[in-house]
């Protein structure tokens, strides 16, 4: 007699590959989208020539003019050599220029370009489209209650208004090569 167990036939075999159960919750969306739109960001803005970190720069520099390489540091939350490094790559575009201080020649304050001003505001209309194309499910009213839920959201977190956090990780330029 034959005493090994069979399978029981009315039994379902799981699937090798059973899938997990999709990824649900705010913060999960959060991230879903927050991923697409910094993709779709960044591939508007290469048209311009410019990264999302260069536009962010830019900003920041238009919306403080004069303010020093130390003071953009600060507000990035990287360190002074840092700001050198990513401030040095829009000096190389013409898009920003650099001024000794009168008040304390050791610092350099920052100052849009002409040719920087042109680029921001190639970049506002490139963001404005991005924006509508990136919302275009809402109608105004769920933009505008959007846009308040993810302002409180942002100050409970405590994130610095207007500095995207990804600049404590971006990578540094690459070097230039000589000769």
């Amino acid at each position: 007699m034959n005493t090994a167990r069979q399978p029981d036939p009315s039994a379902t075999p799981a699937p090798a590959h059973a899938s997990a159960p999709a990824p649900r919750g705010a913060a999960f969306l959060l991230a879903q989208i927050g991923a697409h739109a910094a993709g779709r960001f960044g591939e508007r803005v290469a048209t311009l020539g410019l990264t999302p970190a260069d536009v962010g720069l830019l900003r920041m520099v238009a919306g403080q003019p004069g303010r020093s390489q130390r003071a953009l540091a600060e507000d990035l939350g990287v360190v002074p050599s840092r700001v050198v490094a990513l401030i040095d790559v829009l000096e190389e575009k013409r898009l920003v220029e650099r001024r000794r201080s009168a008040e304390d020649r050791r610092n350099y304050e920052l100052h849009l370009t002409p040719e920087g001003r042109q680029s921001l505001g190639a970049v506002s209309r490139a963001a404005a489209a991005h924006e509508d194309d990136l919302l275009a499910a809402l109608d105004p009213d769920g933009r505008a209650q959007l846009l308040e839920l993810l302002e409180r959201v942002a100050a409970q977190q405590e994130l610095t208004p207007g500095v995207h956090p990804g600049y404590r990780t971006l990578a540094k330029p690459a070097a230039k090569r000589k000769g």
